[in-house]
């Protein structure tokens, strides 16, 4: 099979993005949500620093770029982590895996705001199924063991994640398709993942110093630890590279399939991992959500059709 390789690595970022989540529950059952990012994100900047200094990707961005990245950081990362960790304490990690995949529905929605993209017949269908599978999520779900008022919580922090990382998405694109004045080319994708992380990082940095007096020093479990790690080491760095690379060899259609098996993934690892329900009522909503993405993403063949 030609790319056999990196169809298996795409495969594994599935895998890993979807084990992500009963990581994420883990780890916030024991952990104050802002205090489990900030550890996390510490890691991954150190450990995208060491990656950068072994490519030749390495650039600084110009003043104009580093307004964009602040505004990407405050979302991608600060927003994102602490409504994703908030979220993983109240909601089941299944049902989170199904909420987050609202993404790209929110981020097209959001090119047709501020883009000017066209709004079309496939973006509207394809947001409605997605809806009445987000119904589905919030109203029928099988983890009934949590509180049903704790499940609205954590699926609405969650679809607030969905939001914060799709407006995140639509400055990353006009950062990376744009040169400013002050600047020799746009940036690169890794190159603003890395920027974002480490901005991101010090807007976490004073609210988790914030909960540090609220509620004293973190000791997390070894279980924290190692959802923490797995957060940081795979889930972000790891993961990100590998799909990076996809996009690259195989282009960002087929590469975008293998995010389609995350809610799969994230729904049996929290069968196995963390004893959580299994449901009809997941399968339907995960058909309903991906089949409005699905029809969703023509949009933009449409878009380019119409251009």
């Amino acid at each position: 099979m030609k790319n056999a390789r990196i169809h298996a690595k795409l495969l594994v970022v599935a895998v890993i993005w979807g084990l992500g989540w009963p990581a994420g529950r883990a780890v916030a059952a024991d952990v104050t949500p802002i205090v489990a990012a900030w550890i996390r994100y510490v890691i991954v900047a150190g450990l995208f620093i060491i990656y950068l200094q072994r490519t030749e990707d390495w650039a600084y961005p110009s003043p104009t770029q580093w307004k964009n990245i602040a505004f990407i950081a405050f979302f991608s990362t600060f927003l994102y982590q602490s409504l994703f960790m908030y979220g993983m304490k109240y909601t089941a990690a299944g049902d989170a895996s199904l909420v987050i995949t609202f993404n790209p529905l929110f981020t097209a929605v959001l090119a047709v705001i501020f883009l000017g993209e066209r709004l079309t017949r496939n973006l509207v269908v394809g947001l409605a199924l997605a809806l009445i599978g987000m119904l589905v999520i919030f109203t029928a779900s099988p983890n009934t063991d949590i509180p049903e008022l704790d499940r609205w919580f954590g699926n609405g922090f969650i679809a607030g994640a969905a939001l914060a990382w799709a407006v995140s998405s639509i400055l990353m694109k006009k950062l990376m398709s744009e040169t400013p004045k002050d600047a020799q080319r746009p940036l690169t994708p890794v190159l603003v993942t890395v920027w974002a992380s480490l901005v991101g990082l010090l807007f976490l940095t004073p609210w988790a110093g914030i909960e540090v007096v609220r509620e004293g020093l973190p000791s997390p479990s070894l279980d924290a630890w190692i959802g923490i790690i797995f957060l940081a080491v795979f889930s972000t760095v790891l993961a990100y590279v590998w799909f990076a690379d996809g996009i690259l060899v195989i282009g960002a259609g087929k590469a975008s399939f293998y995010v389609y098996l995350v809610p799969p993934f994230g729904i049996l690892g929290g069968w196995l991992l963390l004893g959580e329900q299994l449901g009809p009522t997941l399968i339907l909503a995960f058909t309903l959500i991906v089949a409005g993405v699905i029809i969703a993403q023509k949009q933009e063949q449409e878009n380019e059709q119409a251009s």
